[in-house]
């Protein structure tokens, strides 16, 4: 699939958290770039398929089905608590501020019920095609 904007190169030993997605995702590919150009995260944001090989096979089942901030091997946060940890990084007050909001204990819970369901239907979303499905669990 090809995407209209340049994907980034990781930092070499990600010293750095990174936002990792699924490239392969249109959905996914089309989020990053709007909240790049919204919010303008200090965070790199990189498709999982271009990390270093050894950061990525502990992860996979989880990079299919949700972004991951990752620093070196370690997972940080996932899902919508990795995208606000991520928008969290913006030089904005307000998305800064947007970011907080999500990370409260009732907002948290239902932002993570969101983001599954986005998840779990990215293909049926604007941008999404049948690349973007996540596989069933075990799959």
């Amino acid at each position: 699939m090809n995407h209209p904007t340049s994907r980034p190169s990781p930092p070499a030993p990600l010293s750095a958290p990174v936002l990792a997605y699924d490239g392969d995702c249109g959905f996914c590919q089309t989020s990053v770039d709007r909240i790049r150009a919204l919010a303008a995260p200090a965070l790199e944001a990189v498709p999982w398929q271009f990390l270093p090989a050894e950061v990525t096979p502990p992860h996979l089942e989880r990079l299919d089905r949700e972004v991951l901030l990752l620093r070196g091997g370690a997972v940080l946060a996932g899902g919508a608590d990795a995208v606000a940890r991520y928008v969290g990084t913006s030089p904005s007050r307000a998305y800064r501020v947007l970011a907080a909001v999500v990370r409260l204990p009732g907002v948290r819970a239902c932002a993570r019920v969101v983001y599954r369901g986005v998840s779990r239907n990215r293909h049926r979303l604007p941008g999404g095609t049948s690349a973007c499905a996540v596989p069933p669990r075990g799959a």
